[in-house]
């Protein structure tokens, strides 16, 4: 620690895991983007697993503080070796990366008079139930500042009544240069046992219920009646589990049920996301509710043309018709309608393709992300460390907690 310099903010971000999923992505891309000459990054997780690990910049080994729940003797103990960690490392800024780090790390890091303490809501919260969003907006109550992903995130929660001064929008953001990839058409469609010619309609989700695989799944025949050599492709797993795995299961034994034989397939994860974006005609979100969705910005990102339905924040993204095309959730009918009209009409789907593509670039990239999260860290603590010196006569004894 006596390595650090005193002029770099000790910052400790804290998450839940390193699994393939949306906040895990930002949070590698945020870890790896930061100025090391202003910000000494420490990070610390409850699981410290899963494939994203393998992502992070050396020197970072996140520290582990494993719970099984978020109530109960065992998880206070831990909650408590936490606050003493933070005081071990003399953090400055805590930053906590979702739901659980929420509950469990805001209140350790007021614990430990950590000067500046961050929460992040990155979810309209439909998975969570009454008893988890009322213990998430306590735990939120201790905490400067609440980072939110989407603009329809903020409107939610000043709605229910939350401060608007404490939420702060900072959408996500897409390492563009991994979109620089060349499509290895062949090769690529090969290893998928897919032919090597006709269009592929993929869409890229974490397999769960909100996302809207069903409807999915449901459309493909239809499509396929009127483009018999068209494929489909599911990009993504479900969360490890026994749930998750059921859940998978069900989605298959649905596309089964619709005979698409091998023109439908599910991949799994896969870490080769922007190559097989690239080789995709139609890229489709499908989400039933969704704030700012990763895969749908990195699908425009990638020059595919998007169909996404008007679910939460994605009408923030997508403009109807100029960057993509919007259609109700739950609705097989109007997704069929909307990607025959893309496979049918070639300069249309260009023409989508390229706009939705400069459209990232322009308001999504991963360096204005990582740029107004810095902001926001060394503003917050100008104002911590600004009330402290004031509050001790001029005398600003608690840059660094004790």
């Amino acid at each position: 620690m006596d390595a650090i310099r005193k002029d770099r903010v000790r910052l400790m971000q804290f998450t839940t895991m390193f699994e393939i999923g949306g906040t895990e992505r930002q949070l590698i891309e945020l870890a790896n983007g930061l100025d090391e000459e202003r910000f000494a990054l420490q990070l610390s997780c409850m699981h410290r697993r899963g494939p994203l690990l393998e992502k992070l910049k050396p020197p970072h080994n996140p520290e582990e503080f494993k719970i099984q729940s978020l109530y109960g003797l065992a998880t206070m103990r831990q909650q408590l070796r936490f606050t003493g960690h933070l005081r071990k490392h003399r953090t400055q800024v805590f930053h906590a990366q979702g739901f659980y780090p929420n509950v469990f790390g805001i209140p350790a890091a007021r614990l430990a008079r950590t000067p500046v303490v961050i929460g992040s809501i990155r979810d309209l919260g439909d998975r969570r139930t009454r008893l988890q969003g009322l213990a998430q907006r306590v735990a939120c109550m201790l905490a400067d500042a609440v980072v939110v992903n989407a603009e329809v995130v903020r409107r939610q929660l000043v709605g229910e009544g939350w401060p608007s001064k404490k939420i702060h929008v900072i959408h996500n953001g897409v390492d563009l240069s991994r979109f620089n990839v060349v499509a290895r058409t062949v090769e690529a469609r090969r290893q998928l046992g897919l032919p090597v010619d006709g269009p592929l309609v993929v869409t890229v989700s974490r397999l769960y219920p909100a996302k809207g695989i069903e409807q999915f799944i449901d459309a493909a025949p239809r499509i396929a009646a009127r483009f018999p050599d068209a494929r489909f492709v599911i990009i993504g797993d479900a969360a490890p589990g026994e749930e998750g795995a059921r859940y998978r299961a069900e989605l298959e034994e649905r596309a089964k049920r619709q005979r698409m034989g091998d023109r439908l397939i599910f991949t799994g994860f896969r870490l080769d996301v922007p190559e097989l974006l690239k080789q995709a005609a139609v890229a489709v979100i499908p989400s039933l509710s969704e704030a700012t969705s990763n895969s749908l910005l990195e699908s425009m990102a990638s020059g595919a043309a998007v169909v996404a339905t008007n679910a939460g924040g994605n009408p923030d993204v997508v403009e109807e018709g100029k960057t993509g095309l919007l259609i109700p959730p739950s609705d097989p009918e109007r997704l069929t309608e909307a990607v025959c009209t893309l496979l049918g009409q070639p300069d249309q789907r260009a023409r989508l393709g390229e706009a939705g593509r400069a459209s990232v670039h322009q308001r999504f990239s991963l360096a204005q992300m990582v740029s107004n999260t810095e902001q926001l860290y060394l503003q917050m603590l100008d104002r911590s460390t600004r009330g402290q010196t004031s509050r001790l006569g001029g005398q600003n004894e608690h840059a660094f907690p004790s």
